[in-house]
């Protein structure tokens, strides 16, 4: 396993880590999550992103009962906050005081922590003061139970008016965590430079867009059973890409994976690696397999001639409009 320093900070990260979005606690059975994780700690995956949204809490308690026993200091563990949980009150949701502050309690118990590495704003709440949200984050951060803040899905503007803030509260404000793949580059044009600008580095998720960079998918044949475009929280990310058009042309990548001696799937990450921004590529497994097969992404350089023939077959299918950032 390869590390990156996560934007300015001293925090060192794993090149791959591990997410739970879809699998804890929803589509994976805990003895095989526990599986998946153990086969992370065995590969030198040392950074373990999760949310408290995911299975309505049920992913961190997962991740928690998965790591207990490992040594804390080994571990760099994130986590979000900002969708509704529990019963969906008023103030089960977004990024006022009173939810960041019991959302982090909450999370520290589900975790079995007593700090997250990286806490992090899963959207940005355009109905709560950003000055509130920072300031709540920076408790947390003097009070020990956060050592580092950071967001996911925000806009280079939004990063920008974060990090002035966070400059004004001293607080460490070091991340964000974008879609990002070959196909889905939105964050290449203004984000990223936000981010370079004030110290930030990506932490990116769907490097393999949800399974379609593995070639799995194949034009004019129904989906898989079993796989993310069947399970309810992940087919609407994967619908965008199930046409004709772009799984012809991830078929096409095949040739171009067998010239680097990669798997599809290990070219797509290690495609999102190139960009220097990104600190570390989010993979989730449903079988050890699937991590082990990943992580062999780590390390890998690929030449400038390999990646502008892969920008020559999905010209057409690349997705690259800022605007597209998700903005709820």
């Amino acid at each position: 396993m390869e590390f990156r320093r996560l934007g300015r900070s001293g925090l060192s990260v794993s090149e791959i880590s591990y997410g739970n979005w879809i699998t804890h606690g929803s589509q994976v059975e805990e003895e095989q999550a526990h599986a998946c994780v153990r086969a992370a700690l065995d590969a030198g995956i040392t950074t373990f992103d999760t949310a408290d949204v995911y299975a309505n809490t049920k992913a961190e308690s997962v991740l928690g009962r998965a790591l207990a026993g490992q040594r804390r200091e080994s571990l760099e563990i994130l986590t979000k906050l900002y969708w509704p949980t529990g019963p969906g009150g008023p103030n089960d949701r977004g990024l006022g005081r009173k939810h960041v502050i019991e959302s982090a309690h909450a999370s520290l118990k589900r975790l079995q922590t007593d700090y997250i590495d990286v806490y992090q704003a899963h959207r940005f709440d355009r109905t709560v003061p950003l000055e509130e949200t920072m300031l709540a984050f920076a408790d947390l951060v003097r009070q020990g139970k956060v050592l580092y803040i950071g967001v996911s899905e925000w806009t280079g503007e939004q990063i920008t008016r974060g990090a002035a803030l966070a400059r004004e509260l001293n607080v460490p404000f070091i991340s964000n965590q974008p879609q990002y793949s070959m196909l889905w580059r939105v964050i290449e044009s203004q984000v990223v430079p936000a981010s370079e600008r004030e110290g930030l580095g990506q932490v990116v998720f769907s490097p393999i867009a949800q399974g379609v960079l593995t070639g799995k998918y194949l034009p004019g044949q129904p989906v898989p059973e079993g796989s993310r475009a069947t399970d309810p929280s992940g087919k609407n990310f994967v619908a965008r890409y199930l046409r004709d058009d772009v799984l012809e042309r991830v078929q096409q990548l095949k040739p171009l994976a067998a010239e680097a001696d990669l798997t599809l799937a290990q070219l797509a990450v290690a495609w999102v690696l190139q960009n220097q921004n990104v600190a570390s590529a989010i993979i989730g497994a449903s079988r050890p397999e699937q991590v082990k097969e990943n992580v062999k992404a780590a390390g890998v350089v690929l030449e400038r001639g390999l990646l502008d023939k892969i920008d020559a077959v999905l010209e057409d299918v690349v997705t690259t409009d800022p605007r597209l950032t998700v903005v709820p």
